[in-house]
């Protein structure tokens, strides 16, 4: 039995800068940008205390 994935897309407004730091890396690394985004969301910590 497969699990159906639910995926939503987002929209990310990034400054010049930024967007230069994300390219530069996925050039090095050959990996996507959508890729290294999601891995760096998953990186977040589940429980926040506020």
């Amino acid at each position: 039995m497969s699990k159906k994935l639910t995926v939503k897309q987002i929209s990310l407004n990034l400054a010049l800068d930024e967007v230069k730091r994300l390219e530069m890396y996925c050039n090095q690394t050959g990996r996507a940008k959508t890729d290294v985004i999601r891995d760096l969301i998953r990186k977040l910590p589940d429980d926040q205390e506020n």
